[in-house]
């Protein structure tokens, strides 16, 4: 009875290299060839999927999990010289961060789509002049590839400064007098703005006052804007009450000032939610019953607005959305293209309080 030939031992300089591959791990081109694709495919997926079609992303990132294929950043920064860091500046005090959830919403969108292009987000809160000035020290010093700038202000030196730089930078909100030194992503402010007050104009209210944002931000000043081209001649300077910040305590000072000045107002639209939810507490105490005294509105479709009571009509801008349209943006001027800004349209949502 014949034997089966016995199989050749592998050469030990293979068994080396098997030994060498596992230690290091699956490699892009590993990637490119399970998944059926050039290497640069691969490349291009890793650096944002640009040019590449969804089947082709598809296969390739399959091929990533199946080969367990992790991106080396190091590596990777050394050729690109990239940081693979991008900064979440918010231009407000801290206690704004955990009051009002649009920066919660618009943080985290923005995290999951920086993650998603193998690079990190760090948030840093500019909430006086001492971190203005170190947090503008570290983003022109080179620790980061972009900027993402939320909630500035008119005058904000921190703007100033960043203007002046090569660093890639996109704005949350129009950048007051900086229209043409940033590429922004913006909510239709002024529209929404109109929106609202139009509804509460069709309710057949008549004294109709606005608890104004601060007039130093691009929202602000757009929501009273909008406010003024629906009412046109009817605008009465009384009616409004301009508040400092988007607080509940700033709405609710702001209505009771409101109420002073024009003891038979029968409708607010207030510039946020959290000015909204600050105004219904002042309604409350003066004894006015919402809607059926005073019918009240917001701006932002926000958690607050589902659940005060009673629940609020708002308008909704879309947060998230704006959250992925600064990442968008952002690499887009990373990778040398020259992106327009852009504006996202709002809807109004009616609710039990107007």
């Amino acid at each position: 009875m014949s034997q089966a030939p016995q199989s050749k031992a592998p050469h030990p300089k293979s068994r080396g290299a098997a030994r060498r591959a596992q230690r290091t791990g699956p490699t892009m081109e590993d990637v490119a060839r399970l998944a059926g694709v050039s290497r640069g495919t691969v490349s291009r997926v890793l650096n944002g999927g640009h040019d590449v079609s969804d089947a082709a992303e598809a296969a390739v990132r399959e091929a990533m999990r199946a080969t367990g294929y992790v991106v080396n950043h190091h590596a990777r920064s050394l050729v690109t010289r990239r940081t693979n860091a991008i900064a979440f500046v918010l231009s407000e005090p801290h206690e704004r961060l955990f009051e009002d959830p649009n920066f919660n919403t618009l943080a985290r969108a923005a995290a999951q789509q920086v993650s998603a292009r193998g690079a990190s987000l760090m948030l840093m809160v500019a909430g006086d002049r001492e971190e203005r000035n170190r947090i503008s020290a570290y983003l022109r010093s080179g620790h980061v590839d972009g900027v993402l700038l939320v909630s500035t202000h008119r005058g904000d030196p921190l703007v100033e400064e960043l203007a002046g730089t090569a660093l890639p930078v996109v704005v949350c909100g129009k950048p007051l007098d900086h229209t043409s030194d940033f590429r922004f992503v913006a909510a239709d402010d002024r529209e929404g703005g109109r929106l609202l007050t139009r509804h509460l104009l069709d309710l057949g209210r008549r004294r109709i006052g606005i608890i104004a944002g601060p007039q130093d931000t691009s929202g602000g000043a757009d929501r009273l804007l909008g406010f003024q081209d629906v009412l046109g001649d009817r605008f009465d300077p009384a009616l409004v009450a301009p508040a400092a910040e988007y607080s509940l305590a700033a709405g609710e000072a702001a209505m009771q000032a409101l109420l002073a000045a024009a003891s038979d107002v029968d409708a607010v639209f207030a510039a946020s939610d959290l000015l909204a939810a600050g105004a219904l507490a002042a309604l409350r105490d003066a004894g006015r019953r919402v809607p059926g005294d005073v019918a009240l509105g917001g701006f932002d479709d926000s958690v607050i607005a589902r659940s005060t009571v009673p629940s609020l009509t708002t308008v909704r801008q879309p947060v998230e959305e704006v959250g992925r349209e600064l990442v968008r943006v952002l690499f887009d001027l990373l990778d040398g293209r020259t992106p327009d800004s852009v504006t996202v349209p709002v809807s109004l949502v009616r609710r039990a309080s107007a």
